[in-house]
């Protein structure tokens, strides 16, 4: 129990700090600002989300969680292509374009993987953390 405990207060303190990170990104306007607006906010945007999935679930493996956010986040690049008024409303808003994104770009699959390997990564050290407190 208190090994969980441990896990999960780790994972909020990542997520706390790749949040406003991830935000910044959209922000950001010095060298190199379109790939940091874009294709590092993508790496960023797998681990958010493989980081909040670990913290709901920390007992599902890594590579589990990790391949899924990567699945997932595919989908809603691939879903950029299609444009019904529903989803155009969504995305007229700040939010609804930094979760679905509005321009699909084949290119973002390769940041999506790196997002994959580094999200890996940090989970599977988020798990010898519990292991090591034991």
């Amino acid at each position: 129990m208190k090994q969980a405990i441990i896990k999960r207060k780790w994972t909020i303190l990542a997520i706390i700090i790749i949040v406003p990170i991830g935000f910044l990104t959209k922000f950001y306007l010095g060298p190199a600002h379109t790939w940091v607006n874009n294709s590092l906010g993508g790496i960023l945007y797998v681990i958010f989300w493989s980081l909040l999935f670990f913290f709901i679930k920390p007992n599902v493996k890594p590579i589990k969680i990790t391949f899924f956010v990567f699945i997932g986040t595919c989908f809603l690049e691939f879903l950029q292509l299609w444009h019904p008024a529903i989803l155009e409303l969504i995305r007229s808003y700040f939010i609804g374009r930094t979760i679905l994104g509005n321009s699909f770009s084949f290119l973002d699959l390769f940041h999506y993987f790196v997002g994959l390997v580094l999200s890996f990564i940090l989970l599977k050290y988020l798990n010898r953390i519990e292991i090591e407190s034991r």
